[in-house]
């Protein structure tokens, strides 16, 4: 295990490998001390920081963590830090050599949000299912409880046509104890115990919150965004809907719930008290999107991490894929699919990697003119 290191307490632990640009770790451990990197007390170990009022953030060397292309799509993310450890999970299409397309859930995992490990699928090679669209990680007890939807396309293949899921389309979790090892996808029976499953209509795009009261709540797109409710994230109960885009993701801030929705571009927000009546936000989150071929078709599933509190991090980061340069109904939906990052201090003005060598500020593209 590597040692640490850490200078100023706003620096954020970077991994450390056995060698840096061909050194020993002797040697390199001597060049980063050289640098102005002192040994950490910490005993978590593989970890060094930053130089005083330098932020993790800032080594960022680009918007995009997974770069698609013309085989490949990343969709959809969801993100969990626990631990030291960020666990980007997301929806993984592959385009197979006979021209055969398939969705996983699968993830990805980093110390730093600069170097990340290499995907590993969890969901299985399943055309009928082809489960995706992760929408977060909840803690029940000793579990991690991970929500995502089935998104049937018997036979999807690359022969030009877009194909969005069947009517069997449905919402379930899976739960690990360790992150890596997971359980069987288990069904979100969110119409209730007594609905079958046949009869309870196509659904996609879950995500689960519990309230300051201990009440588990489960979002997802079904008539605009569908709400259940549930004591023990097993009997559910619908409690009502409001009008929002996919991807919806909640999270509480200054004694408010924000939710973040994606309409046909961009990344929508709408406030509540008691998450079952909603106020539209003005404007959309689009960022850099005019600049970026790469998500010049579609920018959207923004999910937010409040990460104000982790070392090195002190903002909120929003993750989000986009799609391009084509749009999705033109062929970009299986293929050529990213997913990035930004950052903000109050969920309005945002950041990402890059932008502060422009010629010009940052700025939230907002219906494509400056917010």
């Amino acid at each position: 295990m590597a040692k640490a290191f850490v200078a100023g307490n706003k620096c954020f632990a970077l991994v450390v490998s056995l060698a840096i640009a061909g050194l020993t770790q002797h040697s390199a451990f001597a060049a980063l001390a050289a640098q102005g990197c002192r040994e950490s007390s910490d005993s978590s170990g593989d970890a060094i920081f930053c130089k005083s009022g330098e932020t993790v953030l800032d080594r960022i060397p680009d918007v995009r963590i997974l770069s698609g292309d013309a085989r490949t799509a990343y969709r959809d993310p969801a993100i969990w830090y626990e631990d030291g450890t960020f666990h980007l999970f997301f929806t993984l299409v592959e385009t197979e050599a006979d021209r055969l397309v398939f969705s996983y859930v699968a993830t990805i995992e980093s110390r730093d949000l600069v170097h990340w490990t290499a995907p590993r699928k969890l969901t299985p090679r399943d055309g009928a299912k082809d489960y995706s669209s992760p929408g977060n990680v909840v803690v029940d007890g000793a579990d991690r409880v991970l929500c995502f939807q089935s998104y049937p396309r018997p036979g999807n293949c690359d022969d030009g046509v877009v194909r969005h899921a069947d009517q069997t389309a449905r919402l379930f979790t899976m739960r690990s104890r360790d992150m890596r090892n997971w359980s069987a996808p288990q069904l979100i029976k969110v119409k209730g115990p007594d609905i079958a499953e046949k009869d309870m209509g196509r659904m996609i795009d879950p995500y689960l919150l519990q309230d300051r009261h201990g009440v588990w709540w489960c979002f997802y797109k079904q008539h605009g965004a569908s709400i259940s409710r549930s004591d023990d994230l097993e009997k559910w109960t619908p409690a009502g809907r409001t009008d929002a885009g996919e991807n919806v993701c909640v999270l509480e801030a200054d004694g408010r719930y924000v939710m973040f929705h994606s309409p046909k571009n961009g990344v929508g927000r709408k406030t509540s008290t008691d998450l079952l009546h909603w106020t539209d936000e003005p404007g959309l989150i689009t960022l850099g999107q005019k600049e970026w071929p790469w998500a010049a078709g579609r920018l959207t599933a923004g999910v937010v991490l409040d990460a104000r509190q982790i070392p090195g991090v002190g903002k909120y980061l929003l993750f989000f894929h986009g799609s391009g340069p084509r749009r999705e109904s033109e062929g970009d939906f299986d293929r050529n699919a990213s997913i990035g990052l930004a950052w903000s201090d109050d969920l309005e003005n945002w950041s990402w990697p890059g932008c502060g060598q422009r010629e010009f500020p940052c700025k939230n593209e907002v219906n494509g003119l400056d917010k």
